[in-house]
Formats: structure tokens, C-alpha cells, sequence
């Protein structure tokens, strides 16, 4: 048996108190992580939330969160579990063991709280504090052990028990397969109730001026393609960007059933007064560029999309103005009073919120098969509405057969 030293209560209820905090920030990421992905009402928001550069939705949304399914909180979790017994069932073995798994875990959360922040420019407040956590158990093995001493010996110190290692894996592993098992579950609950939720909608008119300009064209007249978009939308808008792609999966999957027009809304009050307040400086001019000319609006289109996060700089729009020949877009009355004709239409829609006078109010807001939705849906969900509205359309049969063999 290893010495004990004076300080090993100390150690233990510091070390109690850092897997404690391991373990609250795991569990409110892994609530998070479903909560985003997988609501359980399709208005339903998620919280950790504040702001554009701070929140856990991107995070949640990336492919960095999870691993085939799985959270990546769900491994915080394992180990702030193990660390809380480690303090209160002191053994050398299991100590070792701990301080080994401490090492990798603050090496490996730092290295994601990095990526992270720096790919996708938000901060995950969850994935901070865990990491914060992660640090102060680190810190707490270095000082609280002969190993952090003089004299120490940090490669006996730092190598894991086989046993208690072997016992982690298996129950991590364990426990990874039924996390695995629940997140698909709970995607196939989630596009269900996505389906069954929008088909509970009440039906909206057409605006009484449906944009010229249309990013996916099936049909002459938009009423004719099984599938319908109106997608009142801003230039450079992060959300309108992924649902713009969304779009184009399903032109790729629904060939030639599906219309979707471009209805300029830009959140900037300098053209647009349902908005009420200035979310995306610039966004009047890029409609106004954009619309100048029918000809060159899919690319413009695209282009600003692509580099929203430019698009708000009034010299990378200059550049681009001049690249397509458009700068009188910004001068045109004709160009203007049309675009300002597209955004009016948006308050011909009933109230969506007590804090909005119209129900069009924020971007993306789709009105597909004149059907609202607000805000932005995963793929699979998109994808299995537009399915059932083309099974209801062509009247699809849509029952299962089989006939087994019977015993005899």
C-alpha cells in the first residue's frame, strides 16, 4: 500500500468537488445536446443560448459533438463519475488509474474546446465549464500527491491499473452502445413528430405578391410542383445559409417535384420595419444588389450566402457589387420599391408571437405547401414532410405487407 500523507482528506474532498463539477456540466451537456437535436415540440427552444459568439447550439449541431450518435458529454460523465467513487473509495490502484484517465481527458477536452471555438467562432459556456473542471481535478492530483512533489515519480504515478482500467472500458463502452441506441430512437421520434406537428398547421395564403426570383425551378408556375416554397429569407443570415442548403438536398432528392422562391427579408430597419432592429447591418443593400439583375441573382444569391460572415463589411459588398456589374442596384428606384414590395408581404400573416406584430418575423420562415415554419428543422425532417406531402398527392399506397411462413 501507498503511504498516506496528511493531506489526503483534503485531497479527497477536492477531488470529490471536481468530478462533481465534471459530472453537473456532463449532464447539462448531454440535456442540451437532446434538447437541441431532438425537441420534443418542434417550436421548442434550447437554453445555453445568449448569443451569436456565445452558445452551445453549434457545438450541438456539429459532428463534433458526438461520436456516431453518441454525446461526447456522455464520456465527461463516465469519468466524473469515476473520479466523485475514486474520492470516496480511496485505493492506490483506482488513484493511479484516475490520475492517468485526468491527464487524458484534460489534454482531450482542451484540444476540443479549441477546435471547436476557433471552427465554429461560438463559445460553448457547457463545454467551458467542463473543462474548467477538468483543469482543477488535474491540479488537485499534481498537489495533492507525492507524484506533483519533489521527488515524485510521475511515470509510476501516471500509469493506470490494468483492472480498474479494463472495468471503466467495459462499463464506458457499455453504456456508449445504449446512448447510441437512444440517439437514434430519439431521431425517428423527432422526424415522426416533426411530420405530425406540421401536418396539424393551419393552412396559410400565398403572400399577395410572390417573389420573381427563385433559387429552384421545376414548374412555369409555381403552383404546379408538388412541393412549394416560399422562403422569406436574409442574404447574411448564418440560419438562412444552412436552410438554403437544405434546399438544394432536397432539389437534389425531389428532381423536378419541387418550387422554391426567394422572398427578400432582410432584418435591417434601414428597409424592412417588420424587422425592428438592425440584427444584420447591410442586409437592405445586399437584397437591393442582388435584385437588380434576374440574370445574376443566383449567383449573387449564393455568393452572399456562402460568405455571410463578410457580407456585413460595406467594402467586401463594394467588391462584389463591382465584380457582377451591379453597384446601381443600390440607386435603382425600380430595383427598391420591388424589393420593398416582396418585404411588405410579410405582414400579411397573422402574429406569431406577442413580441411581433406579423407573423413573418425572423429568418428562415418557410411557407411550404402553405404551411408556416419558423426557424430552422434538421434535414431528415424536412425530408420526410415533403415525402408524406408527395405520398398524399399521388395517393401512394402507404401500409406494410408481409407474409411469413406459418408453422406447421
Amino acid at each position: 500500500m501507498e503511504p498516506r500523507t496528511e493531506d489526503i482528506p483534503q485531497f479527497g474532498w477536492l477531488n470529490f468537488l471536481s468530478g462533481l463539477g465534471m459530472t453537473g456540466f456532463s449532464i447539462l451537456a448531454i440535456h442540451h445536446f437532446f434538447a437541441a437535436n431532438y425537441p420534443v415540440a418542434i417550436f421548442q427552444g434550447e437554453f445555453c443560448d445568449f448569443s451569436k459568439h456565445y452558445n452551445c447550439d453549434n457545438f450541438d449541431y456539429s459532428l463534433l459533438s458526438r461520436i456516431d450518435g453518441v454525446p461526447l458529454a456522455y464520456f465527461g460523465l463516465v469519468l466524473g463519475c469515476v473520479v466523485c467513487l475514486g474520492a470516496l473509495f480511496q485505493a492506490s490502484a483506482w488513484e493511479r488509474t484516475n490520475r492517468f484517465l485526468c491527464l487524458l481527458n484534460t489534454i482531450a477536452a482542451s484540444g476540443l474546446l479549441l477546435v471547436a471555438t476557433l471552427r465554429l467562432e461560438a463559445l460553448c459556456l457547457l463545454l467551458t465549464g467542463y473543462w474548467l473542471f477538468s483543469i482543477f481535478s488535474l491540479i488537485v492530483f499534481y498537489k495533492c500527491s507525492s507524484a506533483g512533489k519533489p521527488g515524485g515519480r510521475w511515470k509510476e504515478r501516471f500509469t493506470p491499473s490494468p483492472k480498474p482500467l479494463a472495468v471503466i472500458a467495459v462499463i464506458t463502452v457499455l453504456g456508449a452502445y445504449g446512448f447510441r441506441a437512444f440517439s437514434h430512437a430519439k431521431e425517428e421520434a423527432s422526424i415522426n413528430l416533426a411530420v405530425q406537428e406540421y401536418f396539424s398547421l393551419a393552412k396559410v395564403k400565398l403572400p399577395s405578391l410572390i417573389s420573381p426570383y427563385w433559387t429552384v425551378r421545376s414548374t412555369a408556375r409555381f403552383e404546379d410542383a408538388p412541393i412549394q416554397v416560399i422562403e422569406y429569407s436574409d442574404l447574411i443570415c448564418d440560419n438562412s445559409f444552412y436552410t438554403e442548403q437544405q434546399l438544394q438536398e432536397l432539389e437534389q432528392d425531389f428532381k423536378g417535384k419541387i418550387n422554391v422562391v426567394w422572398q427578400f427579408f432582410p432584418l435591417e430597419t434601414k428597409c424592412n420595419p417588420v424587422a425592428g432592429k438592425d440584427k444584420h447591418p447591410g442586409a437592405c443593400e445586399a437584397a437591393y444588389l442582388a435584385a437588380y439583375d434576374p440574370a445574376k441573382f443566383q449567383q449573387l444569391h449564393d455568393d452572399f450566402l456562402v460568405h455571410w460572415e463578410e457580407a456585413d463589411d460595406p467594402e467586401w459588398r463594394r467588391q462584389l457589387a463591382q465584380r457582377y456589374g451591379v453597384e446601381r442596384g443600390l440607386s435603382d428606384a425600380a430595383t427598391q420599391d420591388l424589393v420593398h414590395r416582396i418585404i411588405q408581404t410579410g405582414t400579411e400573416y397573422e402574429r406569431t408571437s406577442e413580441d411581433h406584430p406579423y407573423g413573418i418575423r425572423s429568418t428562415p420562415t418557410l411557407i411550404l405547401n402553405h404551411r408556416m415554419i419558423i426557424g430552422t428543422f434538421t434535414y431528415e425532417q424536412l425530408r420526410a414532410i415533403c415525402q408524406r406531402l408527395l405520398h398524399e398527392q399521388q395517393g401512394s399506397p402507404r401500409f406494410m405487407e408481409n407474409w411469413p411462413d406459418q408453422p406447421k
